[in-house]
């Protein structure tokens, strides 16, 4: 990696001012002071800047159990941001994998590896997202087949030029349902549930994949993921 890269990477520094350190003799490399912007640094290899060693911060995958009434905007307007949950160095490099709705809870995922995020939201992979929604109305009989078959067709939505992918829809009980989802469209589960007649309640997003929300997760509360969970993108 290069060494101005590093540096911003394990400190607070920008590129900029990272490169502004080198040319001012601030930094050393195996107790070499260097002035090389492009210097290769291996893994074993001592980096000090101002005397202090450092350690890069690699990338960072954590899930989220999102709460009602936050933001997923990295810049909120009227409510806080999902950001502000976390404690964790250098909170701006992280990002939101997705998004949930201010009133939507559930597994929302962390993370500031691009590629990564890519894989796990790109709609060509075609990942299934699991909702549990709580009707504003009661399922009448032998609705929720029809509603099933409906989804699975694709749902035209009011304002779109195009139908759904193919959904799932799964009654639990006559007021609460599960919605599996490969889109990413705005208000996506509420509209098409308003499409076929429906209002909803609660809203709370249970897994992403094959990855579903830690149970032992609070709202507001976030964990690391496991290398197996990362691994499953």
């Amino acid at each position: 990696m290069r060494l101005d890269r590093f540096l911003s990477e394990a400190t607070e520094l920008t590129r900029s001012q990272a490169k502004r350190a080198l040319r001012q003799f601030e930094v050393s490399v195996d107790g070499e002071v260097t002035r090389d912007a492009s210097y290769q640094v291996s893994d074993d290899q001592v980096v000090r800047w101002q005397g202090d060693t450092l350690e890069r911060v690699g990338w960072r995958y954590l899930m989220l159990h999102k709460p009602v009434g936050v933001e997923c905007s990295l810049r909120p307007t009227h409510h806080p941001s999902v950001l502000s949950l976390i404690d964790i160095p250098q909170i701006e490099r992280v990002h939101p994998v997705g998004r949930l709705d201010l009133d939507t809870s559930g597994l929302l995922l962390i993370s500031d590896d691009g590629k990564w995020t890519h894989r796990v939201t790109s709609p060509n992979r075609a990942c299934v997202k699991r909702y549990r929604a709580t009707l504003g109305e009661p399922l009448a009989a032998g609705e929720a087949e029809r509603i099933a078959e409906r989804f699975a067709e694709g749902v035209e939505l009011n304002g779109d030029d195009r139908p759904t992918r193919p959904a799932t829809f799964e009654a639990v009980s006559d007021t609460e349902v599960l919605i599996g989802v490969t889109e990413g469209r705005y208000h996506l589960v509420r509209r098409m549930l308003t499409a076929v007649g429906h209002t909803v309640e609660a809203l709370h997003r249970e897994a992403i994949g094959p990855l579903e929300l830690d149970p032992d997760l609070q709202p507001g509360e976030c964990r690391y993921l496991r290398p197996e969970e990362i691994a499953a993108f």
